[in-house]
């Protein structure tokens, strides 16, 4: 846990995911869209992951993958940065990592 922990803590966005796993693709497509470059890390290519996977479950992430965080808190899974995002409420919380145009 305390890899994981740390991980989210270097960075603004980071996202939790697997090589193969096509809704976390989908989230990347997202933030692409959006302006913003998370750091990503596949946990399938990790030696650690199955741990990694372990950890992000008693963070609280309803499935490890993906998860995303932004400013270091969980916001959780693909369902909701989907639902954040048709809410209106995703872009003022990457507004800060946006990439400058």
């Amino acid at each position: 846990m305390d890899k994981v922990v740390r991980l989210v803590s270097e960075r603004g966005v980071v996202l939790f995911s697997k090589s193969t796993c096509c809704l976390c693709y989908a989230v990347k497509i997202l933030f692409q869209e959006l302006g913003v470059t998370p750091t990503v890390h596949e946990i399938d290519q990790d030696p650690e992951g199955r741990e990694m996977e372990r950890a992000l479950m008693r963070l609280g992430c309803k499935a490890p993958v993906p998860a995303v965080f932004i400013g270091g808190k969980l916001v959780g899974s693909t369902n909701e940065v989907m639902s954040l995002h048709l809410s209106g409420g995703l872009i003022p919380l990457l507004k800060p990592y946006q990439a400058l145009c």
